[in-house]
């Protein structure tokens, strides 16, 4: 994988780089280009690599199911899971890669008690963060949220929250639920259930 992920990147800066072939370049025109074509595709491969181990490789120790499936992990994560770089230790996840190439996605959201902090997080491929849905960006209140591709131009149906645009075909959800103690587990299992990812 780790090759793979070389040959992207590199390939990504090539690409870019040649976008200037027209004229002759300086040494160090071209490192600064390649410096941005750098910064520019780093976010995208390693987001690419992440979604690769999440939702396409099903022999990854970090398989946790397919596009547009929620995936819920009623623990707290340890050293041992890898692919996130720094995980929470108090918010057990609830994680999906979301495909928006044929229709949009309906995330529902259950009603959290009010002392409960929940968020869902939603990452295009850029690794932008466009819009949350959690507890200081909607509340603690139901609601049902369309999260729509950049060509999506279809009608809203009825009982939509708000609809959430993306610049991206696929984006990464991480939903977190508070924690409050290790009695507390099971209310957090009743959450995750209570959370929805459909067409």
């Amino acid at each position: 994988m780790k090759k793979v992920y070389l040959v992207a990147l590199t390939s990504l800066i090539i690409m870019l780089s040649g976008c200037a072939t027209e004229q002759k370049l300086t040494a160090k025109e071209a490192t600064q280009i390649a410096k941005e074509a750098y910064i520019y595709g780093f976010p995208m491969v390693l987001n690419y690599k992440t979604m690769y181990d999440y939702a396409v490789d099903t022999k990854s120790p970090e398989y946790k199911g397919d596009f547009n499936t929620l995936a819920c992990v009623a623990r707290v994560f340890t050293p041992e899971d890898k692919t996130i770089v720094t995980p929470n230790s108090d918010t057990p996840y609830c994680m999906t890669w979301v495909d928006l190439r044929t229709e949009p996605v309906v995330f529902t959201i259950p009603e959290i008690e009010k002392e409960r902090f929940y968020e869902v997080q939603l990452i295009d491929l850029y690794t932008h963060n466009p819009a949350y849905i959690s507890t200081v960006a909607t509340g603690n209140v139901p609601g049902k949220y369309l999260l729509a591709g950049p060509d999506w131009k279809g009608e809203v149906p009825k009982g939509i929250t708000k609809v959430i645009p993306f610049e991206t075909q696929f984006l990464f959800s991480i939903h977190r639920t508070q924690l409050f103690n290790p009695s507390d587990l099971d209310k957090v299992k009743k959450i995750q259930n209570a959370y929805r990812v459909e067409p």
